[in-house]
């Protein structure tokens, strides 16, 4: 019996649609993190009937029974969300599209817009990182150095950053890379809050200072996009969805043994 079929592709489809939507959940405090849409498609049709008309005489529609549905990709979201002052010098948040552009240890160029960066010591160099400890990359693709000494730590919104050093003047160090893509959908989430490049999303877009019209704000952390009550009806939703699609089973089921009992 088709039905049994079609309804059980929708029990699939809202399952990995929960999925999502308790990974969205579950980092609803995570550092710019962006939330997951499912997106579906109906499956293939049987044409029991073709339509037919001819001197004004037959069927003009088709006669067609669907199997069912399948999930066909998962959209992210780029909406930019809150931003949360810290009072961390090193903290920053980018208002407005852009990605922070860091280096691997494998040399592999990630992108993310998680500002939660720290310092990291090796001998007498002092470099910013992420909090994974990947390089963060100036405009030139250099790591950022900090001499020995340095205080006061300032980045504009332009990217610059400047520190006091060791004889009291104020020294630009470098200027924060920020890229953009043509497809930011297409970007692969790599976990940790990284993305990298695709053919789908497209080749990095330097962001110029000139041409810019993204800031960066020091001190603040770009918060979670996931609102809670809308994760919550879609749940919902998505559960009353599998729920009638177990019942189209279970009546799909009844129908057969009914069927089957008719002779006795």
């Amino acid at each position: 019996m088709r039905a049994l079929w079609t309804a059980a592709t929708g029990m699939k489809a809202q399952q990995l649609n929960i999925d999502i939507i308790s990974n969205n959940l579950a980092n609803v405090n995570t550092t710019s993190f962006k939330r997951q849409r499912l997106e579906f498609k109906d499956l293939l049709y049987a044409t029991m009937r073709k339509s037919n008309l001819a001197s004004g005489e037959g069927s003009p529609v088709n006669l067609q029974v669907g199997h069912g549905v399948m999930a066909s990709s998962t959209t992210r979201q780029f909406v930019m969300g809150s931003l949360e002052q810290t009072n961390n010098p090193l903290d920053l948040a980018i208002k407005g599209e852009g990605f922070f552009a860091v280096r691997a240890p494998n040399g592999e160029f990630l992108y993310t817009r998680d500002g939660n960066f720290k310092l990291s010591v090796d001998g007498d160099e002092t470099r910013l990182v992420t909090s994974g400890g990947y390089t963060v990359l100036s405009e030139e693709d250099d790591e950022i150095i900090f001499e020995e000494g340095m205080i006061n730590f300032g980045i504009s919104e332009m990217g610059v950053i400047s520190a006091t050093n060791a004889d009291g003047e104020i020294e630009e160090l470098a200027t924060i890379k920020l890229a953009s893509f043509i497809n930011v959908e297409g970007l692969e989430a790599r976990g940790k809050n990284l993305f990298s490049a695709t053919v789908s999303s497209g080749e990095e877009i330097f962001m110029e200072q000139e041409a810019r019209t993204t800031s960066i704000m020091q001190s603040y952390l770009e918060t979670s996009n996931v609102q809670i009550v809308d994760e919550m009806v879609r749940m919902i939703t998505a559960q009353r969805a599998y729920e009638i699609s177990s019942k189209a089973i279970q009546t799909s089921d009844e129908m057969l043994s009914i069927a089957n009992n008719l002779k006795r």
